[in-house]
C-alpha cells in the first residue's frame, strides 16, 4: 500500500509534501505530483501538509478519484525506481489521463 495524489493537485503543484517527505519519493510531473508506490514508506507525513487535501492513503481515495491510483503508478512506467525524486528533478511523463484534463482553476 502507498499514498496517492489525486485531482486537487493538478495544476497546483504546491510541493509542501515534497519538503515533508523523509524518503524523497514524491516526484514532479508537468501538471501534478506523484508518489512512487515502491519508494513510499507509508509514513503519512505528506498528507497533513497538503494545502489542497489531494493526498490519500490508497484505500481511502474517494471513488471519484480512484483513477488517480493508476495514474500515480503509470507515471513511473518508464521512469522506474530512480531512488529519489531530487536525483531526477521534474519529469515530463504525465499519464494521458492527466495530460488530457482541462486546466484546473487555482484553489480548485
Amino acid at each position: 500500500m502507498t499514498y496517492v495524489i489525486a485531482q486537487p493537485c493538478v495544476d497546483v503543484l504546491d510541493k509542501a509534501c515534497i519538503e515533508e517527505c523523509p524518503v524523497d519519493c514524491i516526484y514532479e510531473g508537468d501538471r501534478m505530483l506523484y508518489i512512487h508506490p515502491d519508494e513510499c514508506v507509508d509514513c503519512g507525513a505528506c498528507e497533513p501538509v497538503c494545502p489542497v487535501e489531494a493526498i490519500y492513503y490508497e484505500d481511502d481515495v474517494p471513488d471519484e478519484w480512484k483513477d488517480y491510483t493508476k495514474a500515480n503508478v503509470d507515471f513511473f512506467n518508464e521512469l522506474g525506481s530512480p531512488g529519489g525524486a531530487s536525483k531526477v528533478g521534474k519529469v515530463s511523463a504525465d499519464p494521458p489521463m492527466i495530460k488530457e484534463l482541462e486546466p484546473q482553476a487555482e484553489g480548485h
